[in-house]
């Protein structure tokens, strides 16, 4: 720990670091599962310094192999009990929404919305009528283009234009949108050792009423669904058009509802959601996850595959 307090207070002092730090910070503070155990030190930077930071802290860090991990809203992530040794460099305070124009594929009739990593999925939506379709989605921008979060028969990658990142070489570098880049909640960042740290979308040429109206609709649809009832992330498994059926509906009809490892539990409303009861350890989740695994492939001889993330 002394050493990594040496580390941040030369780095801090060379950029002139603004925002919190904070050691020994429990991870189950930063996820919606709300498991997790300590990160050696926790550090979210504000704004006015954000992206020069994260360069240098970054770039030091390599230098000196000090594990660094990015966490956005923590919506999709499942921290071990044990914690994360090393930085932990929170991207909550580099948000905001801002018009540009002069962007690739963007006509003249709107200017297109740069939206920085940091910003929650479901205030940017408000701004940002071409994501209504993840309105309610507990996450960050960041982490949805990272994940090409898809709901509603749409993906993130259907409006995107381009993407700002700190690239392997701590350089901003812009990566314009190609379409062979995306896939079903896949993106080139799963590959690279990258921080997102803005992304570009095509306006929404509907009228804002019409706008609000789906983005209410889908908040209240997660509503129903059980989406805010206890800690979760959300779908568990992605779904694979080659199983014939949603993920949810394979695991339903196996009577796995309910399943449950210690504080751990299937949701009693819905196969794809792995629920909080209000004791789960990060351990109960993963062990959940892979009796449901061994339980398909028994019945069915397919495998499912996680959408949540292990650290």
């Amino acid at each position: 720990m002394t050493r990594l307090r040496e580390f941040l207070k030369k780095i801090n002092t060379k950029v002139g670091f603004s925002g919190l730090i904070r050691y020994d910070e429990p991870m189950a503070l930063h996820t919606t599962f709300r498991v997790g155990g300590p990160a050696d030190v926790w550090v979210q930077a504000d704004a006015a310094v954000f992206p020069d930071y994260a360069a240098a802290l970054l770039r030091a860090a390599s230098a000196e192999a000090i594990p660094v991990f990015i966490l956005g809203h923590g919506a999709n992530l499942v921290v071990s009990d044990t914690g994360l040794r090393g930085i932990v460099l929170d991207t909550g305070g580099w948000a905001g929404v801002e018009k540009v124009s002069g962007t690739n594929a963007v006509s003249d009739i709107a200017p297109a919305l740069r939206i920085r990593s940091g910003t929650e999925v479901d205030a940017a939506v408000e701004g940002a009528g071409a994501l209504a379709f993840l309105a309610g989605m507990p996450a960050s921008i960041g982490g949805a283009v990272y994940m090409n979060a898809r709901c509603y028969g749409r993906s993130v990658s259907d409006t995107l234009i381009e993407v700002e990142i700190l690239d392997e070489a701590f350089q901003r570098t812009i990566v314009p949108f190609r379409p062979e880049d995306y896939g079903y909640k896949k993106s080139p960042f799963q590959n690279r050792a990258v921080l997102i740290l803005s992304a570009t979308f095509r306006p929404e040429p509907r009228p804002p009423a019409e706008i609000w109206l789906e983005i209410e609709a889908h908040r209240q649809d997660r509503e129903r669904k059980g989406h805010y009832r206890f800690p979760s992330a959300g779908s568990v498994f992605k779904n694979n058009r080659a199983f014939g059926k949603p993920t949810g509906q394979i695991i339903d009809e196996l009577g796995l509802r309910g399943l449950s490892f210690g504080g751990a539990e299937v949701a009693p409303w819905h196969g794809n959601i792995i629920i909080n009861t209000g004791t789960a350890t990060a351990a109960d989740i993963r062990a959940l996850v892979e009796e449901l695994i061994s339980r398909v492939h028994a019945a069915l001889g397919i495998t499912l595959e996680p959408e949540i993330l292990f650290v």
